[in-house]
């Protein structure tokens, strides 16, 4: 509605009063804080995952919310003054950080509830955070995402500002577009009313007017949908339409807020005295307008705590950049950060292929990246298969999936993940011939489904006439009565075979009757009405019932989930990275996009890719660059430096930012023969697997042996403490000639290469000893 000039906002406010608009988005509230709207009350079914509280009632004081924190993670907790900022690698329990921190100031008298903010992204990541906050004794906490909190204010605070209501929110801008296309004389196809739509949403996010539109395009080196003098056009008349029907946006609601905030101090000052303190989430994907806000909320003040992760940078194309997570310590110098590395969700082996794939990453968010440590017990290495073309691959991970669940793995830990949501009808089809149960995630959001909202008045319905319902007369218990009345709607006991609409619509009735389940166990006496309103409750947080399928996502879709077993596939390049990525920054957002996949899985993580894309047609794909020097017979690029290390606590200091330490990260060993990453001791020292074909001179590992017999004999010690027959291998494997050949091979220390060099090179070489010359 207006640029980013502060001087341009009263204009825009001006143009608003004329609106003759229809009712508000939602109704206005007396108290513009909490609107009217109830958080999310504790529910047994809200996701229960290692992140989550492990209180089932409120822990007894402030100290005992610390219990069960590591050391990093119990520095966030209690780092309550001044501007902190959280590096957070995936899986290290970054939000039970940040609930927990929140948890202790309040419960330690330090903050007052009603006077912190804590903003995150999604409507069910704030939901999830009021209910652990609520675990641990802390509720009255606002959590929201920007675009609620923004909203609860412009509501309440636009009578004043402007008078009147505020004018209609629209949920979709693509028809307003499609309208604005019209009246410039400008056809369309839907590709383009898509692209264009989103690029409009790309300019108010970055706070671009249309007339800086081609020059702000120029200046990002943006590939524009149609020619920038078009697109100029449709934007300007996109604002027209907008005001002409009285109707605002989305991205509407951020700038209408920072117009309000930046012109009417009166406002800004009220909205400062409610709110004191503020938490971001996913700080790394806040946009500039998103960024403006939050500066705006904060005024003078420095109470303000960010969590995220560069390397988790995968929105940019929304206007997301990780500049203001990675500039936090030169905008705040006396910032505390704190690094959260210890990796809780993955097993070593998908940690280290994580931090594979970063250690080649280029640009300023490689340079601050995290090197995970695994937490838990060692898994199964990452597997690798290539398929001769994309049919082959489906029903590959068919076959997996199909064998998986045989073994016991239930079906929703299981996840394919792609680069495209046109990869899914592939996979659609190969798991519905196998007769697998899938669900497609990034679709329509589950609650705003028809067949959800007739099953959900249905059961409402029936919860309060039960009693003159022939469906319940049988129905002995909870999960009966949602079964007869979701029948009448569709769902029955066996799934429909083979895919599309009609199995989507069984998926989601059946996710209501598991849900229902689940809910009769948790509350044995729980009522039809009681679960109605547990599915308000959900709906409202967008918290959606675990459907009892394996699950298809996009990779940006996947962002914040989590399953034991992921299938990566389609990993070829033109696939990832993507073809239209060409210039470095594109490209290394589709690594991060990868590295956001893999850090998906817990235990089993598989990598896959064909080599054509249908039988019979050439073969001219090959594996994502991404993957050399990490799959079995691939070249590495060279090593490039950066950050890394280890996790802990950077303190901050008055005026500047402390020198920090780089590490050079260890790279990982691998098979000479076959590239497989090695994590055995055993197979370490000789650099290649056990089973690998072996190029050692037979003749002078025995000398070697006997060699050592004789050391061993004369020290009076185990032959294993002079070298260890892995060692000895290794050592009749590589034939060192010089100090520092020998010195290269594992389990060759500078002690023993100081005692022992000397006479192991001579054999080495050939040459006889003298026996006795060993000194102790």
């Amino acid at each position: 509605m207006w640029g980013p000039e502060a001087g341009a906002a009263p204009a825009a406010l001006v143009r608003l009063r004329a609106f003759t608009c229809g009712q508000p988005a939602h109704r206005s509230s007396p108290n513009w804080q909490h609107g009217g709207v109830t958080a999310a009350t504790h529910s047994t079914l809200f996701p229960q995952g290692s992140g989550s509280s492990q209180y089932p009632v409120p822990p007894g004081g402030a100290d005992a919310v610390l219990e069960g924190l590591d050391p990093e993670q119990r520095e966030v907790a209690t780092a309550l003054r001044g501007p902190v900022c959280v590096l957070a690698g995936a899986g290290t329990g970054k939000t039970r950080a940040i609930t927990h921190r929140i948890a202790y100031g309040v419960r330690a008298g330090i903050l007052q509830p009603s006077s912190v903010l804590a903003v995150t992204f999604t409507n069910r990541a704030a939901g999830e955070m009021r209910g652990r906050l609520r675990q641990l004794g802390a509720s009255g906490v606002q959590a929201r995402t920007f675009h609620s909190a923004a909203l609860r204010q412009l509501q309440y605070f636009w009578p004043k500002a402007v008078g009147g209501s505020l004018p209609r929110l629209v949920d979709r801008k693509i028809q307003l577009v499609a309208d604005a296309a019209a009246g410039c004389g400008i056809r369309l196809d839907r590709g383009e009313l898509r692209d264009v739509t989103a690029e409009i949403e790309w300019c108010k996010v970055t706070r671009t007017v249309p007339a800086d539109y081609a020059a702000m395009a120029a200046k990002t080196g943006r590939e524009t949908p149609r020619h920038p003098g078009e697109i100029t056009q449709l934007y300007a008349a996109y604002e027209d339409v907008k005001r002409d029907r009285g109707v605002i946006d989305f991205e509407d609601v951020l700038l209408l807020t920072v117009g309000i905030l930046q012109d009417r101090h009166d406002i800004a000052d009220a909205v400062r005295a409610q709110y004191q303190h503020f938490v971001v989430d996913e700080y790394q994907d806040v946009s500039p307008l998103q960024q403006r806000l939050l500066e705006l909320w904060l005024g003078e003040r420095d109470s303000l705590c960010v969590v995220g992760d560069a390397s988790q940078t995968i929105y940019s194309f929304t206007g997301a950049t990780p500049d203001h997570l990675l500039d936090f310590r030169t905008r705040h110098p006396g910032a505390t950060v704190v690094k959260l590395v210890r990796d809780y969700r993955s097993s070593p082996q998908v940690v280290h292929l994580a931090n594979g794939l970063l250690a080649q990453a280029r640009g300023r968010a490689a340079e601050h990246r995290l090197k995970l440590i695994s937490q838990r017990d060692p898994g199964p290495e990452p597997v690798y298969t290539e398929y001769t073309d994309e049919p082959a691959e489906a029903e590959g991970a068919a076959r997996r999936i199909r064998d998986l669940i045989a073994s016991g793995v239930p079906a929703s830990e299981i996840a394919i993940l792609f680069r495209t949501n046109a990869q899914s009808e592939i996979y659609e089809q190969a798991l519905a011939d196998a007769g697998v149960p899938y669900q497609l995630r990034g679709a329509e959001r589950f609650f705003d489904r028809p067949e959800v909202k007739r099953a959900i008045h249905g059961l409402r319905a029936a919860g309060r006439f039960g009693g003159n319902d022939s469906l319940l007369d049988d129905a002995v218990d909870l999960p009966a009565q949602v079964r007869a009345v979701l029948s009448s709607e569709g769902w029955t006991s066996e799934p429909p075979a083979g895919s599309g609409a009609v199995r989507e619509r069984w998926q989601s009735l059946a996710a209501l009757v598991h849900l229902a389940q689940d809910f009769a166990a948790a509350k044995p006496d729980a009522t039809l009405g009681d679960l109605v309103a547990e599915l308000a409750e959900r709906a409202a947080a967008q918290h959606a019932p675990t459907v009892q399928g394996v699950t298809l996502a996009s990779l940006h879709s996947a962002k914040g989930l989590e399953w034991d077993v992921v299938l990566l596939v389609g990993v070829a390049e033109g696939m990832m990275p993507i073809t239209y990525a060409k210039t470095e920054e594109q490209i290394e957002e589709e690594r991060r996009l990868l590295y956001v996949g893999v850090t998906r899985a817990r235990q089993h993580l598989s990598v896959s890719w064909a080599l054509s894309r249908s039988p019979g047609s050439r073969p001219n794909r090959r594996p994502s660059r991404f993957l050399d020097g990490l799959r079995p017979g691939s070249t590495a690029a060279p090593t490039r430096g950066g950050a890394g290390g280890p996790g802990g606590i950077e303190r901050g200091v008055a005026g500047g930012v402390e020198g920090v330490v780089r590490r050079v990260p260890r790279q990982p060993a691998r098979c000479r023969v076959c590239g497989r990453t090695l994590t055995d001791a055993g197979e370490m020292k000789l650099m290649r697997c056990d089973d690998c074909p072996s190029d050692m001179d037979e003749g002078l590992y025995e000398r070697l042996r006997d060699w050592r017999a004789a050391q061993a004999q004369r020290s009076g010690q185990p032959d294993f403490c002079v070298f260890t027959d892995k060692t000895l291998m290794a050592i009749a494997e590589a034939v060192p000639a010089t100090p520092a050949e020998l010195a290269r091979i594992p389990g060759v220390l500078n002690r023993k290469l100081n005692r022992y060099g000397t006479e192991v090179l001579a054999i080495c070489a050939g040459q006889g000893l003298e026996e006795g010359n060993d000194e102790d």
